[in-house]
């Protein structure tokens, strides 16, 4: 991994939220309930454990990432992971990037991992049904922890991801699951890829990445279409090996947002569609994969 690259994929995040947050503001909303030493540093998170929560029965985990320059109540509220966690039973956590603005790099999978032990030291967690997802910068650190937690995630998810880290990099331990959500007038990771209005940076272009993504795990290179909803289409590369599945939806005219979410200030941003709910789907397709347990960790 080169420094350029390093420095890349911390990129790709909700950046122009920062001037509308000052320090104390930040402080003030920067609400987590959870912290771990990870490589010898305070590292802290936002934990959500649903009521039904029983100690006796193994409970899915879903991982959700904030974006760069967020944090993880705000990737709580625009997700409405808690939502869904009530309503189906699992135990949703938000780990915090390092900094200001807060960011996700490479070195935070080790960060990741250490989380996923932490929690499950400490929750009767289904080592099975570990998933990730996260928006923008975060929905680039899920890929990446796909790349290098395979043995422990068994699927990703990623909303207007920022996808710089090459596909020749990424030598999982298994094929991993992965849906991903992207719109059409996306201003800050360009869905024809390129640098954005906000970033100098060679973003790849969306289905072409997507279709490579599928190559990696093994799929069929013709992707059967799923069913149009208003302005949402989508491709489903099925064929894969580990039967690790690859979809993309594509937003028309959506922007840098969470489908289904909270919406952002239009005028930075963009369109935040209500046709499709990202978290619902999200949750259906992380309920068809488990890990096999020729990969879990011990």
């Amino acid at each position: 991994m080169t420094r350029k690259h390093r420095g890349l994929l911390i990129l790709g995040g909700l950046i122009i939220l920062l001037p509308l947050l000052g320090m104390g503001i930040f402080a003030l909303v920067n609400k987590t309930n959870g912290e771990l030493i990870s490589e010898g540093q305070r590292r802290t998170y936002l934990l959500h454990v649903p009521p039904t929560y029983d100690p006796a029965t193994p409970a899915p985990l879903v991982i959700s990432i904030h974006g760069f320059a967020e944090w993880p109540a705000h990737q709580m509220q625009t997700s409405h992971w808690n939502d869904l966690s009530d309503a189906e039973g699992f135990i949703v956590v938000y780990p915090s990037g390092l900094d200001f603005p807060k960011r996700w790099r490479v070195e935070d999978v080790t960060f990741i991992a250490d989380l996923i032990t932490h929690l499950e030291q400490n929750y009767n967690i289904d080592p099975t049904r570990i998933y990730a997802n996260g928006l923008s910068n975060g929905g680039g650190m899920s890929y990446m922890l796909g790349c290098r937690l395979a043995d422990r995630i068994a699927a990703i998810g990623s909303v207007a991801g920022a996808y710089m880290l090459p596909l020749e990099e990424c030598q999982p331990a298994r094929p991993v699951p992965m849906i991903a959500f992207h719109g059409t007038a996306d201003p800050v990771v360009p869905y024809e890829g390129g640098p954005s209005h906000w970033f100098e940076l060679p973003f790849p272009i969306i289905p072409d990445w997507m279709s490579q993504r599928a190559q990696l795990n093994g799929c069929d290179n013709t992707p059967s279409s799923l069913p149009t909803q208003g302005s949402i289409t989508g491709v489903q590369y099925t064929a894969c090996d580990g039967e690790a599945d690859v979809i993309l939806y594509t937003i028309e005219g959506g922007g840098h947002t969470w489908p289904g979410g909270e919406a952002l200030p239009q005028w930075l941003v963009g369109v935040t569609t209500q046709e499709i709910n990202a978290t619902q789907l999200m949750w259906e397709f992380f309920e068809h994969h488990v890990l096999p347990a020729t990969t879990k960790k011990p």
